[in-house]
Order: structure tokens, then sequence, then C-alpha cells
């Protein structure tokens, strides 16, 4: 390695390194040059600037070659973007070339990457809800997992404190299993939202709620940002700035503060360690346009590359201490990997609104929190699950367009179609030790570097907990009011909700768990990991805000420790 004395080393030092620009790297980035240290943050893709890069944000709809559907070619390089819904010619720039940085499915898994600074911030369904007690406490309580070594109190500032800056629009409902926390005003939901809202809580006396979702829109204006326009085209990039993503908040703050060096087409490959030290001293970055090789150091060393990202450089980081991995003395990196399971449920028309209408495009829908497990009956599976979705009015025209004419046809055409209400479930999947990752050195990426292998399932208790997601769902619906209530399966690959976590989970031991309850590698103490690979369960709740207060916590320790000299 190169001599630490070296001037050229000294212009590659800093004080912190944060390795990865997207939710949690953002936030690292901002809370570590707030409290004065000289950070590099590094991002693997190209640079995306807040308002001029949002290339197709403003566009309209006819201004698309193909009205937002995918090409043959864009098909072939994109084999596993292509598999859902977030990949279309409306923001096809944001998400990875397939062919560039294969991986090997031992069983499906559908990961989906954009490299770019904001990484997933720029894409994300904004969707954000608190932990409780009830997630910090299932793995003791049910014996699934490790047990987490914090609990809400432990995380409650934070969750207040990152709230306050991102902005969450929301309404508070005082259900234990779902806190409250900072909100802007809620947005509204439409009539037959209200409705159904009112049946459903009159029924289940309170044992179940429907509350508008959580969101990281702003509905008024707010940290110099505009409030949210009713477009729902968020994941084209919002030149508003209207909900939180690393461009619209964390960056600026960052780079305001002067301690800022940002670094695009920077491909952290490994994380050096000194075995004099037991720390890591710095890491190798492959410029990802020349392929060229470059060092850089730090104190402290932050781990943010996304959940399976993160978790290849660990794995990728071997030495004669940590040859399966840094910090890996306990063997369970790349192990416990998770997802939510989702894309079940049920739906229903509602009649008696047909004289009212909705303005706008809500970017947002309706949520009802977890309620099984709860209140002392026991179903034939663990944990649990909540929904998210929402009523609309269906299309104005729904005929055969080349057999309809005259003044029936024209009649029929200012007439919108029927209300419908549908509930879409989210489940939580448990920390098997076999779902894993690990690399598959007979295969490389464009830059010359091993892949990925993901080996993945859902299981039994997530197979049991589908069957209740529908019929929950549908008993909600019937309840509510609703006609032609409908279930439906349309299966889930892990993977697909992009909620993928725990590859590093926390820990109270080190011979269980690679992090400690600072999210701190529990034998490199000079390195954080602070997205999703960190947790210790997955709740049913989407999990970024989670990974934003957990990053802004383990930054004030960071920093603490580094002025106390421990580090």
């Amino acid at each position: 390695m190169s001599n630490l004395n070296t001037k050229a080393t000294a212009q590659n030092t800093y004080d912190a390194i944060v390795v990865g620009s997207g939710i949690s790297g953002g936030w690292a980035a901002k809370e570590l040059t707030e409290k004065g240290l000289k950070v590099l943050l590094l991002e693997r893709g190209r640079n995306i600037e807040h308002i001029k890069d949002y290339t197709t944000a403003m566009k309209k709809p006819w201004e698309f070659e193909h009205r937002g559907k995918l090409t043959e070619a864009q098909r072939e390089t994109h084999p596993v973007q292509k598999r859902d819904y977030p990949y279309s010619e409306f923001n096809e720039s944001f998400w990875v070339n397939d062919l560039d940085c294969p991986y090997t499915e031992v069983k499906r898994f559908d990961w989906y990457r954009g490299f770019h600074v904001g990484g997933k911030s720029l894409m994300w369904g904004r969707q954000s809800y608190r932990f409780s007690d009830l997630n910090f406490e299932d793995n003791l309580k049910d014996g699934h997992g490790v047990d987490w070594p914090i609990r809400y109190k432990d995380i409650a500032p934070w969750y207040d404190y990152v709230e306050k800056f991102a902005g969450i629009s929301g309404q508070a409902e005082n259900w234990p299993a779902l806190p409250d926390g900072q909100f802007l005003p809620p947005m509204e939901m439409n009539c037959v939202e209200k409705d159904v809202k009112k049946r459903i809580e009159d029924k289940w006396k309170k044992s179940r709620i429907m509350t508008i979702g959580r969101t990281a829109n702003l509905t008024v204006e707010h940290g110099g940002r505009g409030k949210c326009q009713y477009r729902n085209l968020c994941s084209r990039g919002c030149p508003f700035g209207a909900y939180f993503s690393t461009q619209s908040s964390t960056l600026p703050a960052a780079v305001a503060t002067g301690n800022l060096t940002l670094r695009p087409f920077s491909l952290v490959n490994t994380i050096i360690y000194d075995k004099e030290t037991q720390k890591a001293k710095g890491v190798v970055v492959i410029n990802s346009e020349t392929k060229e090789t470059v060092e850089y150091y730090a104190k402290i060393v932050f781990v943010n590359g996304s959940t399976l990202g993160s978790t290849f450089l660990l794995l990728n980081s071997t030495s004669d201490i940590f040859p399966n991995g840094l910090g890996n003395g306990s063997g369970q990196l790349g192990h416990n990997l998770m997802d939510h399971h989702f894309r079940c449920g049920a739906s229903g028309r509602a009649e008696g609104f047909e004289d009212k209408y909705t303005y706008g495009r809500r970017a947002n829908g309706i949520y009802i929190p977890r309620y099984q497990n709860m209140h002392g009956e026991k179903r034939d599976y663990v944990r649990g699950f909540g929904y998210q979705g929402g009523a609309n009015r269906g299309n104005w025209h729904a005929d055969v367009a080349e057999m309809a004419f005259g003044g029936d046809f024209k009649d029929q055409m200012t007439q919108p179609g029927a209300w419908n209400m549908g509930l879409g479930g989210f489940g939580e999947s448990l920390p098997y030790f076999e779902n894993k990752v690990s690399i598959d050195k007979t295969k490389k990426d464009k830059w010359g570097q091993p892949v990925l292998a993901i080996d993945c399932e859902f299981k039994d208790n997530e197979r049991k907990m589908r069957v209740d997601m529908m019929n929950d769902a549908a008993e909600m619906l019937e309840a509510a009011g609703m006609k032609d209530v409908k279930t439906y399966d349309n299966g889930s690959a892990p993977g697909m909700a992009i909620h993928e976590m725990g590859t590093a989970r926390m820990g109270h031991d080190p011979k269980t768990s690679v992090l400690n309850k600072w999210n701190q590698m529990h034998e490199v103490k000079n390195v954080f990991v602070t997205d999703g690979s960190c947790m210790t369960s997955a709740a049913c709740q989407n999990p970024s805000l989670t990974y934003m207060a957990l990053t802004a916590r383990a930054c004030d320790f960071a920093v603490s420790e580094l002025k106390k000299g421990n580090l």
C-alpha cells in the first residue's frame, strides 16, 4: 500500500469517507460535514445535478417517442430492471444496464439499482414510517434472528430529528404499532377513502385503523423547498424539491459547510485494513470511466452503498486477519437477507359516489398499519403485514374505440368510470440465515470485479401470511360496502419490493452479529454501516426513514468517539 507520509497520500486524506450517496449516504455526508469533518463522498456512478439533470421531469406524455414504453434494445440490456414497473422510458437513465453489472441468481432475486449521485433517493416510493417497540422486540419474543441491540426509545429522538429536516407529511393517530412523528399537514383522503376509513374503524373499534400515507412529500414549503404539485411524476426527479432526496436536501446542506468533496465515477472496490492499528485506513477506488485505481485515506469510514452493494464491498475486503470479509469474524456477513413480500390483496367497486371526482394526482395513498399477532389473537404465522392502497375513478371511456360513435358515445365520454378501492399488503419476512449473498468469482462485471451470488427465498411463514393478506383485505372492503370484491396474488419474488436489508446486522454479541448498537463494526471500530444491511429484522413498514435515523445517530456517536480519541 502507499506510504502514508507521501505528499500524494496527504492530498488523498480526509477525516471521513462516505461510500455511496443515496438516502443514508447523503445523510452521513450532511451530518459529518456539519460536525466539522472534512468528508469525501464517493459515488460509483455519474453526477446528477438537482433540477438541471431531471431531463424528463417536465415532458408531456406525447413528447416521449414510445409514450413511456420500453424498446426491444432496452429490454435486452435491462433483463432485470424490466421485470417490474420502476424502469420505463420516463426515467430510464436512472437505472443500471444489467449487462454491465451482472449477478448470479441461485434463486430469483430482482435487484433494482441506480448508479448515480443520489442513488435510489431519486426514485424511491417515499412512504416514511417509524418502527415501534413491537418491531424492535419481535426477534427476542419469537426467537427468529437475534435481538435488536436498541429499542424505540433509543431511536425516537433521531426519528424526530430526521423528520423535521426531511419533511414528512402525515396524520397523528396515537397507534402503538406505528408511532406518530413530526408531521407536516397531511394530504387529504378522497371521498371513498374517508368512507372506507370510517366503516373499518367503526367495525373493528380501533383494533384496526386507516390513515393517509406518511410520505416524504412536502404539503407546505419547507426548508427552502417547494411543496408537492400533485403531478405524481416523482420518479423523474422533482424540480420543485418537493420530496426528500439527496439532491434536494442533504447534499446542499453538506455542500454549504465547505467541508465536502464529492467524487462521482468512484467505485469503491475494497476497504484497506491496517492490522497494526486494527482499523481501516482507507479505501481502494476504481475510476468507473477509466478503470484506473486510486487510494483514499480517512479516520472513519461510513459504508452506505445500499444493502447488497455494501455487503459486496465488505465481503470483497479480505486480508490475513479477515479472510472471509472485513469484520466477518461472526460469519454472519452476507446472511439474513430480507425483503418485504407484496403484490397481493383485494379490490372492489364503490357505489354512491358517482357525483364526485378528485382533482390532481396525489403522490400518496392510504395506509393500514399492522394489527396481526398484537391483541392476544394468534395466527398460524408470526409477525404481520400492513396495507397500502387507495380509491380512484376509472377511465372516462372503457368501450372499444373503433365501435363507438354517435350521440350516445359523446354522452358517455362526459362520464368518468366507476370508483374502485384497492388494498395491497406489505408483509414482513423473517431473517433466515440461509437467505444469503456470497461472491461468485467465476463471473466478472464491466469493471473487472467478481459478482454477487444471491440465494434467497420466501418460506412457509410468508406464504401463510399471504393468504391473510388477501382475505383480510376482502373482509375489510366488504365491510366497507364495496361490491364485486376480488382477491389477487400476483406473486412476489425477493428484491421486487426494493426493500432488501439485513446482511450486516446489528446485535449485542460479536459472535452473532456484524455491528453493535451504534452501527459500528464490532471488529473494526472506525467502520460504520448505516444502510439497509444493518437491519436486524424487517418489520412490515417501509424502512428508509429508519435508515435516516440510524445514520444520523451513528454519525453523532462517531464524531463524539473521534473527539475522545477512541477512533
